[in-house]
Protein backbone atom coordinates (compact mmCIF):
# COMPACT_ATOMS: atom_id res chain seq x y z
CA UNK A 1 0.00 0.00 0.00
CA UNK A 2 2.90 2.54 0.80
CA UNK A 3 4.08 2.05 -2.92
CA UNK A 4 0.84 3.38 -4.01
CA UNK A 5 1.98 6.96 -2.22
CA UNK A 6 5.68 6.88 -3.24
CA UNK A 7 6.71 9.11 -6.07
CA UNK A 8 10.41 8.17 -6.31
CA UNK A 9 11.67 7.91 -9.38
CA UNK A 10 9.52 11.06 -10.70
CA UNK A 11 10.11 14.32 -11.57
CA UNK A 12 8.23 17.50 -10.54
CA UNK A 13 7.26 20.75 -11.23
CA UNK A 14 5.81 23.43 -9.35
CA UNK A 15 4.74 27.09 -10.12
CA UNK A 16 4.80 29.59 -7.81
CA UNK A 17 6.78 27.66 -5.35
CA UNK A 18 9.20 30.00 -2.96
CA UNK A 19 7.12 30.69 -0.40
CA UNK A 20 3.50 29.52 1.35
CA UNK A 21 1.10 26.75 -0.60
CA UNK A 22 3.17 26.34 -3.07
CA UNK A 23 6.30 25.74 -0.96
CA UNK A 24 4.78 23.42 1.02
CA UNK A 25 3.55 21.53 -2.39
CA UNK A 26 6.70 20.96 -3.28
CA UNK A 27 8.21 20.15 0.23
CA UNK A 28 5.09 17.37 0.28
CA UNK A 29 6.45 16.19 -3.16
CA UNK A 30 9.91 15.73 -2.16
CA UNK A 31 9.19 13.55 0.75
CA UNK A 32 7.39 11.38 -1.12
CA UNK A 33 10.38 10.77 -2.95
CA UNK A 34 9.89 13.38 -6.01
CA UNK A 35 12.70 15.23 -7.45
CA UNK A 36 11.22 18.80 -7.19
CA UNK A 37 12.00 22.09 -9.65
CA UNK A 38 10.58 24.55 -7.67
CA UNK A 39 9.71 27.87 -9.20
CA UNK A 40 9.96 31.38 -9.31
CA UNK A 41 10.56 34.95 -10.94
CA UNK A 42 13.83 35.92 -8.60
CA UNK A 43 16.57 33.77 -8.97
CA UNK A 44 17.77 34.86 -5.42
CA UNK A 45 14.45 34.10 -3.45
CA UNK A 46 14.46 30.45 -5.24
CA UNK A 47 17.66 29.80 -4.32
CA UNK A 48 16.93 30.25 -0.89
CA UNK A 49 13.66 28.62 -0.97
CA UNK A 50 16.21 25.44 -2.92
CA UNK A 51 18.67 25.58 -0.09
CA UNK A 52 15.57 25.67 3.03
CA UNK A 53 14.57 22.14 1.36
CA UNK A 54 17.73 21.15 0.57
CA UNK A 55 18.49 21.41 4.29
CA UNK A 56 15.89 18.94 4.98
CA UNK A 57 17.42 16.66 2.57
CA UNK A 58 15.10 16.98 -0.29
CA UNK A 59 16.13 16.27 -3.52
CA UNK A 60 15.06 19.97 -5.30
CA UNK A 61 16.54 22.09 -8.16
CA UNK A 62 15.46 25.62 -9.17
CA UNK A 63 13.52 26.99 -12.23
CA UNK A 64 13.88 30.76 -12.51
CA UNK A 65 10.99 32.10 -15.10
CA UNK A 66 7.85 33.88 -15.48
CA UNK A 67 4.89 31.89 -16.64
CA UNK A 68 3.55 34.70 -17.96
CA UNK A 69 6.83 34.32 -20.26
CA UNK A 70 5.16 31.74 -22.40
CA UNK A 71 7.99 31.42 -24.45
CA UNK A 72 10.47 31.29 -21.26
CA UNK A 73 7.71 28.66 -20.18
CA UNK A 74 8.18 26.16 -22.76
CA UNK A 75 12.21 26.71 -22.54
CA UNK A 76 12.06 25.61 -18.83
CA UNK A 77 9.93 22.31 -19.52
CA UNK A 78 12.01 21.37 -22.91
CA UNK A 79 15.58 22.56 -19.77
CA UNK A 80 13.96 20.14 -16.73
CA UNK A 81 13.20 17.45 -19.23
CA UNK A 82 10.98 14.06 -18.24
CA UNK A 83 8.81 16.12 -16.02
CA UNK A 84 5.75 13.10 -14.61
CA UNK A 85 4.21 16.00 -12.39
CA UNK A 86 3.05 19.32 -12.75
CA UNK A 87 1.27 21.49 -10.76
CA UNK A 88 0.32 24.75 -11.75
CA UNK A 89 0.11 26.86 -8.58
CA UNK A 90 1.12 30.25 -9.68
CA UNK A 91 -1.26 33.20 -8.88
CA UNK A 92 -2.13 37.24 -8.12
CA UNK A 93 -5.04 38.82 -6.77
CA UNK A 94 -6.58 41.80 -7.84
CA UNK A 95 -9.28 42.75 -5.44
CA UNK A 96 -11.46 44.76 -7.05
CA UNK A 97 -15.13 45.13 -8.53
CA UNK A 98 -17.08 45.95 -11.31
CA UNK A 99 -16.76 49.69 -10.57
CA UNK A 100 -12.99 49.34 -11.00
CA UNK A 101 -12.38 46.55 -12.50
CA UNK A 102 -11.31 47.29 -16.72
CA UNK A 103 -11.30 44.19 -19.56
CA UNK A 104 -7.31 45.01 -19.76
CA UNK A 105 -7.15 43.92 -15.83
CA UNK A 106 -9.04 40.86 -16.19
CA UNK A 107 -6.96 40.27 -19.48
CA UNK A 108 -3.89 40.62 -17.33
CA UNK A 109 -5.59 37.96 -14.00
CA UNK A 110 -6.66 35.22 -16.88
CA UNK A 111 -2.80 35.32 -19.03
CA UNK A 112 -1.15 34.54 -14.92
CA UNK A 113 -3.64 32.04 -13.70
CA UNK A 114 -4.92 30.38 -16.94
CA UNK A 115 -3.15 30.92 -19.94
CA UNK A 116 -0.47 30.30 -18.05
CA UNK A 117 -1.47 27.50 -16.47
CA UNK A 118 -2.79 26.14 -20.37
CA UNK A 119 1.02 26.97 -22.15
CA UNK A 120 2.66 24.46 -19.27
CA UNK A 121 -0.21 22.06 -19.12
CA UNK A 122 0.20 21.21 -23.30
CA UNK A 123 4.40 21.41 -22.81
CA UNK A 124 4.41 18.58 -20.29
CA UNK A 125 1.69 16.81 -22.08
CA UNK A 126 3.14 16.90 -25.38
CA UNK A 127 6.16 15.63 -23.55
CA UNK A 128 4.66 12.96 -21.67
CA UNK A 129 2.99 11.59 -24.89
CA UNK A 130 6.24 11.60 -26.81
CA UNK A 131 7.60 9.48 -24.47
CA UNK A 132 4.55 7.52 -23.81
CA UNK A 133 4.36 7.99 -20.33
CA UNK A 134 1.26 8.50 -17.75
CA UNK A 135 1.58 11.92 -15.78
CA UNK A 136 -0.20 14.16 -13.63
CA UNK A 137 -1.38 17.76 -13.84
CA UNK A 138 -2.53 19.41 -10.35
CA UNK A 139 -4.06 22.90 -10.97
CA UNK A 140 -4.20 25.00 -7.80
CA UNK A 141 -8.04 26.97 -7.92
CA UNK A 142 -9.60 28.68 -5.36
CA UNK A 143 -12.96 28.39 -3.61
CA UNK A 144 -14.02 31.50 -4.70
CA UNK A 145 -13.92 30.11 -8.12
CA UNK A 146 -17.10 28.35 -6.92
CA UNK A 147 -18.57 30.92 -4.55
CA UNK A 148 -17.56 34.69 -5.03
CA UNK A 149 -16.58 37.49 -3.31
CA UNK A 150 -18.23 40.98 -3.42
CA UNK A 151 -15.45 42.74 -5.00
CA UNK A 152 -13.13 39.92 -5.92
CA UNK A 153 -14.31 39.62 -10.01
CA UNK A 154 -11.07 38.98 -11.75
CA UNK A 155 -10.06 36.42 -9.33
CA UNK A 156 -13.31 34.64 -9.38
CA UNK A 157 -13.54 34.39 -12.97
CA UNK A 158 -10.10 33.24 -13.65
CA UNK A 159 -10.27 30.38 -10.93
CA UNK A 160 -13.69 28.97 -12.06
CA UNK A 161 -11.81 29.56 -15.71
CA UNK A 162 -8.96 26.67 -14.17
CA UNK A 163 -11.87 24.62 -12.88
CA UNK A 164 -13.23 24.38 -16.18
CA UNK A 165 -9.34 24.43 -17.67
CA UNK A 166 -9.26 21.06 -15.93
CA UNK A 167 -12.21 19.09 -16.75
CA UNK A 168 -11.07 19.97 -20.19
CA UNK A 169 -7.65 19.03 -20.20
CA UNK A 170 -8.63 15.71 -18.19
CA UNK A 171 -11.14 14.75 -21.01
CA UNK A 172 -8.60 15.33 -23.77
CA UNK A 173 -5.67 13.40 -22.07
CA UNK A 174 -7.08 10.48 -20.44
CA UNK A 175 -6.61 8.24 -23.55
CA UNK A 176 -2.72 8.83 -22.82
CA UNK A 177 -3.44 8.24 -18.89
CA UNK A 178 -2.40 11.53 -17.93
CA UNK A 179 -4.83 12.47 -14.95
CA UNK A 180 -5.71 16.56 -14.48
CA UNK A 181 -6.94 17.63 -11.57
CA UNK A 182 -7.40 20.96 -9.42
CA UNK A 183 -7.64 21.56 -5.52
CA UNK A 184 -9.55 25.05 -4.39
CA UNK A 185 -7.83 26.09 -1.26
CA UNK A 186 -9.82 27.76 1.09
CA UNK A 187 -8.25 29.94 3.71
CA UNK A 188 -4.68 29.49 4.49
CA UNK A 189 -2.36 31.53 7.17
CA UNK A 190 0.38 32.31 4.66
CA UNK A 191 2.63 34.78 4.89
CA UNK A 192 0.39 36.81 2.80
CA UNK A 193 -2.29 36.53 5.02
CA UNK A 194 -0.54 36.93 8.07
CA UNK A 195 -1.74 40.27 9.35
CA UNK A 196 -5.36 38.84 8.32
CA UNK A 197 -4.65 35.41 10.49
CA UNK A 198 -3.94 37.91 13.34
CA UNK A 199 -7.05 39.63 12.98
CA UNK A 200 -9.79 38.69 15.78
CA UNK A 201 -12.39 39.11 13.44
CA UNK A 202 -11.27 37.56 10.97
CA UNK A 203 -10.54 34.24 13.38
CA UNK A 204 -14.50 34.84 14.63
CA UNK A 205 -15.88 34.84 11.37
CA UNK A 206 -14.02 31.68 10.05
CA UNK A 207 -15.16 30.10 13.29
CA UNK A 208 -18.89 30.59 11.85
CA UNK A 209 -18.01 30.35 8.68
CA UNK A 210 -16.23 27.03 8.32
CA UNK A 211 -16.77 23.62 9.60
CA UNK A 212 -13.44 22.94 11.61
CA UNK A 213 -13.78 26.99 12.37
CA UNK A 214 -10.58 27.83 11.67
CA UNK A 215 -7.39 29.06 9.58
CA UNK A 216 -5.65 26.64 7.37
CA UNK A 217 -1.86 25.90 8.17
CA UNK A 218 0.12 25.58 5.09
CA UNK A 219 1.35 22.47 5.10
CA UNK A 220 -2.06 20.67 5.43
CA UNK A 221 -2.03 20.93 1.72
CA UNK A 222 0.78 19.09 0.49
CA UNK A 223 -1.18 15.81 1.18
CA UNK A 224 -3.83 16.21 -1.04
CA UNK A 225 -1.33 17.21 -3.88
CA UNK A 226 0.95 14.01 -2.88
CA UNK A 227 -2.11 12.53 -3.18
CA UNK A 228 -3.42 13.60 -6.30
CA UNK A 229 -0.13 12.72 -7.75
CA UNK A 230 1.13 9.66 -6.82
CA UNK A 231 -0.62 5.81 -8.25
CA UNK A 232 -3.39 5.90 -5.27
CA UNK A 233 -4.99 8.68 -7.51
CA UNK A 234 -4.91 6.78 -10.41
CA UNK A 235 -9.07 6.70 -11.29
CA UNK A 236 -9.23 10.23 -10.19
CA UNK A 237 -9.16 12.71 -12.73
CA UNK A 238 -11.53 16.15 -14.22
CA UNK A 239 -12.07 16.92 -10.61
CA UNK A 240 -11.64 20.27 -8.21
CA UNK A 241 -10.61 18.99 -4.67
CA UNK A 242 -11.83 21.87 -2.00
CA UNK A 243 -9.47 22.06 0.68
CA UNK A 244 -10.94 24.32 2.69
CA UNK A 245 -11.97 23.33 5.92
CA UNK A 246 -15.32 22.77 5.34
CA UNK A 247 -16.06 26.55 3.94
CA UNK A 248 -17.94 25.38 0.75
CA UNK A 249 -20.19 22.36 2.49
CA UNK A 250 -21.15 24.45 4.92
CA UNK A 251 -24.55 26.92 4.91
Amino acid sequence: MASDFSLAGRNALVTGSVRGLGLEMARGLARAGARVALNGRDPATLDRAVARLRGDGLDVTGAAFDVTDLDAARDAVTALGDIDILVNNVGHRDRRGVDALTPADLTRMLDVHLVSAYTLCQAVARDLVDRGRPGRIVNVSSVIGQLGRLGDIAYATAKAGLDGLTRGLAADLGPHRITVNAVAPGTFATEVNARLAEDPHWARWLESRTALGRWGRPEEIAGVVTFLAGDAASFITGQTLAVDGGMTTKF
